[in-house]
């Protein structure tokens, strides 16, 4: 198995940090990054082999790419996305498609979480795909929220669009893809984008689910965390970070 990272989004909400920056290279604890922190984690877990999807200002990260080889002791493959700046991550996650058979554990770039999400996923893995939901945090509009079928305790419904009541918790961006999920899933991902190139990952896993398939949850347990879309989400991480 190994690290996947998807950091092609350039951030345009956090400018201008994102002016010269892809957004998972914002500095949120002194010069340790968004994606400092996913490798770190992924380190920690024995992912030493991680791919990162790259769009917007992907020099970036090339440059700093044998620095944090280095220090987190892992290696980077970089997987470029040109479109990253018109389409959606649907398309970004389709193009790293060819490592799904190797089995996956993917992570946001532009999420700051602690390495027990990581550990939660490898300890609940099984012949599929997991993803990671938060089943405690009280949730608005703006957050990917799920539903599960009550005959499989798999996922029924993944959107945003959704009223928050409904919801059994939100998905924070940490995915668990196993070898045999591989094909069905980058099939899914490809209808998503062809259908829409607008169109998030998640709406690819819906995709999967409409199709019979089965996206298992593992509830991460009360866990700080953020999705760092905008200043606000900036600020929480800058405190939380620090605490890992």
């Amino acid at each position: 198995m190994i690290g996947m990272v998807l950091a092609a989004g350039a951030g345009r909400r956090l400018r201008p940090y994102t002016d010269t920056l892809p957004k998972a290279l914002v500095p949120v604890d002194g010069d340790t990054t968004i994606l400092d922190i996913s490798l770190r984690n992924l380190a920690e877990v024995g992912l030493t082999d991680v791919v990162i999807v790259v769009g917007y200002c992907a020099s970036a990260v090339e440059v700093r790419q044998a620095d944090l080889e280095s220090k987190y002791g892992v290696k980077i493959t970089l997987v470029h996305n040109d479109k990253a700046e018109e389409w959606n991550n649907a398309y970004s996650m389709w193009l790293a498609r060819e490592y799904f058979t190797q089995g996956v554990l993917m992570v946001n770039g532009d999420t700051v979480h602690p390495v027990s999400v990581e550990k939660t996923l490898l300890d609940k893995r099984g012949p599929g795909i997991l993803i990671a939901v938060d089943t405690v945090k009280e949730l608005a509009d703006e957050e990917m929220k799920t539903v599960l079928n009550p005959a499989t305790g798999g996922l029924a419904r993944i959107t945003k669009l959704m009223d928050p009541a409904e919801a059994y918790g939100e998905y924070i961006g940490a995915t668990l893809i196993e070898a045999s999920a591989a094909a069905d899933l980058a099939s899914a991902l490809q209808a998503t984008w062809e259908h829409d190139t607008d169109q998030y990952y998640e709406d690819g896993y819906q995709e999967l689910v409409n199709r019979g398939g089965m996206v298992a949850v593992a509830p991460i347990g009360k866990v700080d965390w953020v999705e760092v879309d905008n200043h606000d989400d900036l600020e929480k991480a800058r405190l939380i970070a620090k605490t890992y």
